[in-house]
């Protein structure tokens, strides 16, 4: 049960009519208690780069901060307003600002010469990568708690009241916007815009995957990976919250008690498809899809066929951010602020470090064999796996 899911219940008897629940993060918000770890004999060694700060994080926003990795350069944000640049190699800060009385929750995301960053009050701000310099600004229809994504042409940003807008990255010009209902409860949380292939897809509170076109947000597919049943809306929660993955032609996705499905990027067919209920996500190695699920299960599962390769059961109730894939291994953080490295051959430990206290909700960020690693706030750290 997911401790954001206890919070749904308290506003639902309430706070009737809010259209967004804030997910509560720490030990003490769960239902039951994390298990408790077991001491394992390291095959994999890892070696701690650097580590450093940025304000509070996310703090209690309920958004999941992820570092913006960009070249030799690391990008940051804290919803007490601060912005940094960071050398990716040594975790040096090459620049910072700070923007008052701005909590920026979505982001950041950088693309060569333009970093953007959204907050809570809605706005949406461009900035530059060279010395933090502001660009522009644009008012968007309700708070941003994830990253926008950027590319040629184009900035995808999700607002949290169901809204898709495509962006213009010169100046922040709205080009268009998708809209699509949001239940009246939800999970605080929202997946990231992916762009590929001329579309845009993102994940959304009804448990469905949408694609729309790239050049003007016109619909080109649906697919429901939850349906939501149940008599009240807590039992009809379907969001699908995490991380989705574009890999070719292929695009992978989860729901809140739904399904993990491998889809037809171009149609949204799905190739294969298995009952599992995730909030956090997943990730796609060359063979395998790996996800965290609402327990705290990491599975993988075959990539062509769906068929289960292997399921670690030791990290149940530790709440885990995210996979993310470095070299052999599968990475994952937890409540507590434990890093865990998995095997990808069977799903077994193969080390485990503690980077800080606080929960790691966010997908740790890999480049080459460097796993880069945020905390709820704010603490960074960087992990080299040999």
């Amino acid at each position: 049960m997911k401790r954001a899911l206890l919070a749904v219940v308290i506003l639902s008897l309430g706070l009737g009519g809010c259209n967004w629940i804030k997910s509560l993060g720490g030990k003490k918000d769960n239902v039951v208690p994390p298990t408790p770890l077991v001491e394992i004999a390291p095959s994999a060694s890892t070696q701690k780069l650097w580590s450093a700060s940025i304000g509070k994080g996310a703090g209690k926003s309920g958004a999941h901060m992820n570092p913006a990795l960009d070249g030799d350069r690391l990008y940051v944000a804290s919803v007490g307003g601060e912005i940094a640049a960071l050398d990716a190699a040594t975790g040096r800060k090459l620049w910072s600002t700070s923007v008052k009385k701005m909590q920026w929750a979505g982001g950041p995301a950088a693309r060569g010469d333009l970093l953007v960053v959204g907050a809570l009050n809605g706005q949406v701000r461009g900035f530059s990568t060279q010395d933090g310099s502001e660009l522009w600004q644009v008012q968007l229809s309700s708070e941003i708690i994830c990253a926008p994504t950027i590319t040629d042409g184009l900035i995808a940003v999700r607002s949290q009241d169901g809204r898709l807008f495509g962006l213009d990255p010169s100046d922040g010009t709205r080009l268009w916007v998708y809209e699509q209902a949001v239940p009246v409860l939800s999970l605080r949380g929202n997946a990231s815009p992916v762009i590929g292939n001329g579309l845009v897809y993102d994940g959304y509170d009804s448990g469905r995957v949408v694609a729309v076109r790239q050049t003007d947000g016109a619909p080109a597919w649906t697919q429901t990976l939850s349906t939501g049943e149940g008599r009240t809306e807590v039992e009809r929660l379907a969001d699908s919250d995490g991380p989705i993955v574009l890999d070719q032609n292929q695009l992978f996705a989860t729901a809140y008690r739904g399904q993990i499905a491998a889809l037809d990027a171009g149609s949204g067919r799905p190739g294969w498809s298995r009952e599992l209920s995730s909030f956090a996500g997943l990730t796609v190695s060359a063979n395998s899809v790996v996800v965290s699920d609402a327990e705290g299960n990491v599975w993988a599962f075959d990539r062509q066929t769906g068929s289960n390769l292997w399921k670690q059961e030791a990290l149940l109730h530790r709440w885990l951010s995210p996979p993310a894939i470095v070299g052999n291994y599968a990475v994952v953080g937890d409540l507590e602020g434990y890093v865990h490295w998995l095997s990808l051959s069977d799903g077994s430990f193969v080390a485990r470090e503690r980077m800080s206290k606080n929960p790691v909700e966010s997908a740790p960020i890999v480049s080459g064999d460097v796993v880069y690693v945020e905390d709820v706030s704010g603490n960074i750290v960087a992990y080299r796996t040999q």
